[in-house]
């Protein structure tokens, strides 16, 4: 068995969102969202930081050419979310909040249908410095895939 590694990749995106869930009724999102609730919205600068896992190709040295994650990162995320409205501009958040749990999961759900199956081990979002999301992709069903189709 050949040895395995880990490639982290780190990019950046701005996006503006309004945490609003449309479960909750209005005052229910004033007092579970406070000043992010705004009705004109805010935004961040998001880091991402995806994290490859695999084992090291014999022939190559790598568990996956980096140029091909830079695509992959491209065409899932970077595209369709910067410089956009999170509610506005992304149907998946149409009907869910778009918290930063909610958005590791869309970038998940996108990076796993561009690359080999596996191969993406773990993603970090921070929304401020102080402020990071972890994921592995546990506890997705496939609704959530159908929701949000590369």
């Amino acid at each position: 068995m050949p040895p395995t590694g880990s490639i982290s990749r780190t990019e950046h995106f701005s996006a503006a969102h309004r945490l609003h869930s449309p479960h909750l009724s209005d005052e229910e999102n004033r007092q579970v969202f406070g000043k992010c609730n705004h009705s004109s919205g805010h935004g961040h600068n998001y880091v991402l930081e995806t994290i490859v896992r695999g084992p090291i190709d014999a022939k190559t040295g790598m568990v996956v050419n980096i140029e091909h994650l830079k695509r992959w990162i491209k065409a899932a995320v970077l595209d369709v979310a910067d410089h956009r409205n999170l509610d506005a501009d992304i149907a998946f958040f149409k009907t869910r909040p778009s918290t930063t749990e909610n958005l590791a999961v869309f970038i998940w759900i996108r990076l796993t249908q561009l690359m080999p199956a596996g191969l993406l081990h773990k993603i970090v979002v921070s929304e401020t410095p102080k402020n990071k999301v972890v994921f592995t992709g546990d506890g997705l069903a496939d609704a959530d895939f159908r929701d949000c189709v590369v």
